[in-house]
């Protein structure tokens, strides 16, 4: 089952007066005096990732919007749902938030035998923020230039090729066990606690290649310190479109894409939702925003929370089936 990101994203513009017209009017006496504090946002990985980029971005201008601070805060571990499930416990008030992603709210369910908290259950969605592919990405010692050239360096030596990820359960890691089933490839999986963990041991050659977002390797890509071999969605990017897919390299259907959305803990008030959902609409249609996702490559999506509730429960189904047919399993 796979989801049509392209239906649900894209870079929208919408100004402040259109806002009521596909909304609603979200201003209540209740949601009108939020927020009174700093609010938090928890990010299930560390510094330096693509949830922390995005999120950081993200957080200084929702600041600004809601006129009170906004303090990302890391709490890595367990390929992010230890940042989600202190979000799902918080007090459903507004002020504990998180972004959740593809690894922690769509993976996470098929691969944890017990999952602290439901992604479905336990959260009200608030908008998709954005929407990224993942790059197939190699120590650029080794003698390999494209995607056929990977499987057949990997299947001629059994044992020497390995691919880190950003913890085990994450949609790095997922990504590596589909294109292993796919491809008949034995590539060893060897996770980190964050993206950017396992980019001095790829830079060294200790890693020989990952499968990360644009949003945090796309800096190494143009530095050419990691050579980029595909990328990973249904489509080409628009921010490397000289890239195949790794589909168009002879494996059809093969699609990984990772989604950021912003989400409060079940319960939260709706007066709550809507005012944290029209600050945020209006914070992903400034066009300083928008280009800074859009050169991270990032597709802003900026939907309803029913739709982004609909995204979530489409990728769970997504990633359940990929789980079953590659036999992944939580080391």
């Amino acid at each position: 089952m796979s989801f049509d990101y392209t239906r649900m994203a894209g870079i929208f513009s919408i100004s402040a007066l259109g806002l009521s017209l596909i909304f609603g009017s979200t201003a209540t006496a209740q949601s009108g005096t939020f927020p009174t504090k700093p609010i938090r946002i928890i990010i299930g990985f560390p510094p330096g990732g693509a949830t922390d980029i995005l999120g950081r971005d993200f957080a200084a201008k929702l600041a600004d919007e809601l006129k009170q601070q906004v303090i990302i805060e890391n709490k890595p571990g367990a390929g992010g749902t230890i940042g989600a499930d202190l979000t799902a416990k918080a007090a459903p008030d507004g002020y504990t938030l998180t972004i959740g992603t593809t690894s922690n709210h769509a993976i996470a369910p098929s691969l944890y035998k017990k999952l602290p908290y439901d992604p479905v259950k336990d959260f009200a969605p608030i908008t998709m923020l954005a929407v990224s592919q993942n790059v197939v990405v190699i120590n650029p010692s080794l003698p390999i230039n494209n995607i056929k050239e990977l499987v057949a360096y990997a299947k001629a030596n059994p044992g020497k090729m390995n691919y880190g990820s950003s913890g085990n359960g994450t949609i790095s890691h997922l990504t590596g066990e589909m294109f292993n089933a796919l491809s008949g490839t034995e590539i060893q999986h060897i996770p980190y606690k964050g993206s950017a963990l396992v980019f001095p041991d790829l830079l060294s050659g200790q890693i020989s290649m990952m499968y990360d977002s644009t949003i945090s390797v796309g800096a190494l890509i143009k530095s050419g310190k990691v050579k980029a071999l595909a990328m990973t969605g249904a489509k080409r990017s628009k921010q490397m479109p000289e890239l195949p897919t790794v589909a168009e390299a002879g494996y059809s259907g093969f699609d990984s894409s990772n989604f950021f959305g912003f989400f409060a803990p079940a319960g939260t008030p709706k007066d709550i939702i809507d005012r944290l959902l029209a600050a945020s609409v209006k914070v992903l249609a400034s066009p300083d925003l928008q280009e800074r996702f859009a050169t991270q490559g990032a597709e802003v999506v900026a939907n309803k929370p029913a739709d982004a509730m609909a995204m979530v429960k489409a990728d769970i189904a997504k990633w359940a089936d990929v789980q079953k047919k590659s036999g992944a399993k939580i080391d």
